[in-house]
């Protein structure tokens, strides 16, 4: 049978700011470990420590812009445009404009904690 998610879990982010994280597939909320899947949304001014994570980050942006540096430079991905970063290269996400950003972030395998090695 289908498993019904009524309503997301709430993931604690890093950054400089409060993001909310609504995770509705992954560790937390289903007990999936091969993907997740969570919509974020993040103020202006917020960016987070970078990171080398051990997953896949598919990420679509459906409001505003998000900033996604990396060691080739950085890539500006707003509405209706998506990006992909791959597990093992350093990138760092940030939501610099005025009004912040929603997005929906899909982690393959499922994000946890232990494999997203972020920064000092």
């Amino acid at each position: 049978m289908p498993t019904h998610i009524k309503r997301p879990s709430i993931i604690e982010a890093a950054g400089n700011k409060p993001k909310k994280i609504e995770e509705f597939i992954g560790r937390v909320s289903s007990g999936t470990e091969t993907i997740s899947i969570a919509r974020m949304t993040s103020p202006s001014g917020w960016v987070e420590p970078g990171q080398t994570p051990d997953f896949d980050e598919y990420t679509v942006v459906l409001r505003g812009e998000l900033h996604v540096s990396s060691e080739s430079g950085t890539i500006v991905v707003k509405a209706g445009e998506a990006v992909l970063a791959q597990g093992g290269e350093w990138v760092q996400y940030s939501t610099p404009g005025a009004d912040g950003a929603e997005y929906i972030a899909v982690c393959e395998p499922a994000f946890s904690p232990g494999s997203v090695h972020r920064d000092s």
